[in-house]
């Protein structure tokens, strides 16, 4: 999950009453009442279908509007801020910091605006600086949610886990997933003979990354303990140690002692990165999907699943997937290996259009939830992926694991650097990007498959 918080003019509610502040005011040379009136009507009329123009998608004709007004008068801090949040989301950062720096020159004391510089710092690798600006947008609004989720993301992506799950929690007002739950949370209380209900929350992944955390939950006595998903989930949730009960249907839920987020269980259990609980493989396979899946797969060469594309409403999706299947034909240099799709969705056409140049078995279709796909990945000698919730799947059940990781957006969880993960151990093994962009890391992942077929890995 990125940053939040990119503050708009209409969402920075310490200018609410008066959203043209900046609007002519201080001018080089005297004004009239009217001419004031008129410029700043005309102003007000640029701002808001600058913002129209946004809101319908249509970024070029927002940007062109954003501009003409700081034509007009380049001391719009709110214009600038706005412009530089229209070019953060287009990718290009270096010149949304230029306008940020700009809306603090006229607003210093905006919070929204530094938690917004701090995100496009954090894009630029300037990692020190975006903590200098989150902390300060927290000096002058202590309750900023957003500044304090994504200061807890920055300290995570550090190792720095002893004070970023603090912040991490405030992702319950940011997002407010779980709402009013009619039983108590779960702060550390004493479990002996307690129930518990954990809830997961944000994508696939999360939950099965966190649910290592029911066996360490029942060690300290809880009697019972379920966890509440999707349907697509409970087979695999229903192999780990520790859980007594997967329940996909709230309706049928009973009464619990208490609950807790999946995600929260780091800091309740005071995680750090030297205590994280990584008994692998913590999730398993039953028998009879192994059977099923055994006689799809190839019975000769190594065995190779591939995903190219998570979520596409993922903030970060368009730098964390590959455009196409296509961008992945340096590995077919690469003899006997058996390469197989378990793409899911409308990507796995892509893979479909490549059969000539890019032979693949495509599973995809055919997977009904994460039972399947865990039953298929079991029996694989190695999967390369992006950053989705196979490589979860895959780190789980201990079967070795190339994550592709993306150029700007990284998730906290794989930190800033290194090849491991102390989330899985001995069979995750990150593929960083370089300045050049993704052909220069898929040429990467080739020269270790060629390697592993030279007998050197």
């Amino acid at each position: 999950m990125g940053n939040v918080g990119e503050s708009q003019c209409r969402n920075l509610t310490s200018l609410r009453r008066n959203p043209l502040a900046n609007v002519g005011c201080e001018q080089d040379s005297p004004m009239n009442r009217k001419t004031l009136s008129d410029r700043g009507h005309t102003d007000h009329q640029l701002a808001e279908s600058a913002w129209q123009a946004w809101q319908r998608g249509d970024l070029a004709e927002a940007e062109h509007r954003y501009r003409t007004l700081l034509e007009r008068d380049d001391r719009n801090g709110l214009a600038h801020n706005n412009l530089a949040n229209l070019l953060r989301q287009g990718g290009r950062f270096s010149e949304a910091e230029a306008h940020y720096c700009r809306a603090l020159e006229r607003m210093p004391d905006s919070a929204e605006i530094r938690n917004n510089r701090a995100g496009t710092l954090e894009r630029l690798h300037r990692y020190e600086q975006a903590e200098i600006d989150y902390r300060r947008a927290l000096e002058l609004k202590p309750e900023f949610a957003e500044a304090r989720f994504n200061l807890g993301m920055l300290l995570l992506s550090d190792g720095r886990y002893s004070e970023g799950w603090g912040y991490y929690e405030a992702r319950s007002e940011v997002f407010g997933e779980h709402g009013q739950l009619p039983l108590p949370q779960w702060d550390g209380q004493d479990l002996n003979g307690k129930t518990l209900l954990l809830l997961p929350e944000q994508g696939y992944g999360d939950t099965i990354q966190f649910i290592r955390y029911a066996p360490l939950l029942k060690e300290r006595g809880a009697a019972k303990i379920s966890v509440i998903c999707k349907p697509v989930l409970a087979p695999l949730l229903r192999t780990v140690e520790g859980v007594d009960a997967v329940v996909t249907d709230p309706q049928a839920l009973h009464a619990h002692d208490y609950w807790a987020s999946l995600m929260s269980l780091p800091l309740r259990l005071l995680t750090t990165v030297e205590s994280i609980p990584a008994r692998i493989p913590y999730v398993g396979v039953f028998a009879n999907r192994m059977e099923m899946w055994q006689a799809r797969l190839p019975s000769d060469g190594l065995r190779v699943g591939l995903v190219w594309k998570g979520n596409p409403s993922h903030d970060n999706d368009a730098q964390r997937s590959l455009n196409h299947f296509s961008e992945l034909a340096p590995l077919w240099s690469i003899n006997g290996i058996r390469f197989i799709s378990l793409q899911t969705g409308d990507a796995e056409t892509q893979a479909d259009e490549c059969q000539a140049l890019q032979p693949a078995l495509c599973l995809g279709g055919e997977i009904r939830d994460f039972g399947d796909t865990a039953a298929i990945v079991a029996q694989l000698n190695l999967v390369i992926c992006v950053d989705t919730a196979l490589a979860h799947v895959a780190g789980a059940l201990g079967v070795a694991c190339w994550l592709m990781l993306p150029q700007t957006g990284t998730d906290w969880r794989w930190h800033r650097t290194g090849t491991g993960s102390p989330w899985y151990p001995g069979n995750m093994y990150l593929f960083r990007h370089h300045q050049t962009g993704w052909p220069a890391l898929i040429d990467d992942v080739r020269e270790a498959l060629a390697d592993i077929m030279r007998g050197v890995r």
